[in-house]
């Protein structure tokens, strides 16, 4: 019973920063905004006992990315910064509404396709020793995770280097 209130309030602090990252017109809200949804997500890593993806997001996503973030903006001029204030037009947002139907309705589609619906309710709970684990960690076939590290490690060299052109004086 606590897991699904410890749940739902992550949930809400998730969905609610989410929003208003996306919602508010000053830049350092927004990162800070985005700092807490990163926080709610390693605080649902640390509810499901995936204590090193917690610890993973909150030193390489939350401190990392963001502290680039918040480096970049404060980096950047004041008057750069005044004129990005932008004006939401229906247009747009409807363009947005139909994009994110879009690929909840590909989602569902995958979902549905692959019956992952009737394979997540069929499985029976098991333990996945620390053997299989390592080497799915370290290995490069269907079910490997060295290519997503892979990318990571290329996301987040490309933050760094956006920080450094930022910070170039022209």
């Amino acid at each position: 019973m606590v897991n699904i209130i410890m749940f739902g309030i992550l949930a809400c602090v998730i969905l609610v920063s989410a929003i208003m990252c996306v919602m508010t017109k000053r830049i350092m809200r927004a990162a800070t905004f985005l700092l807490f949804v990163l926080f709610g997500i390693a605080g649902l890593y640390f509810l499901l006992d995936y204590t090193y993806l917690a610890a993973a997001q909150i030193a390489v996503y939350a401190g990392g990315v963001t502290m680039i973030y918040i480096f970049a903006i404060q980096l950047v001029s004041k008057q750069t910064l005044q004129g990005m204030v932008e004006r939401l037009k229906g247009s747009r947002i409807a363009f947005g509404i139909f994009i994110a139907l879009v690929g909840l309705a590909l989602t569902g589609f995958v979902f549905v396709k692959n019956q992952l619906f009737n394979h997540f309710a069929m499985v029976p709970d098991q333990e996945v020793s620390m053997d299989v684990i390592g080497k799915a960690m370290v290995s490069s076939g269907k079910f490997g995770y060295v290519l997503p590290f892979e990318f990571i490690s290329i996301f987040l060299l490309a933050c760094i280097i956006g920080g450094i052109m930022i910070s170039r004086k022209e």
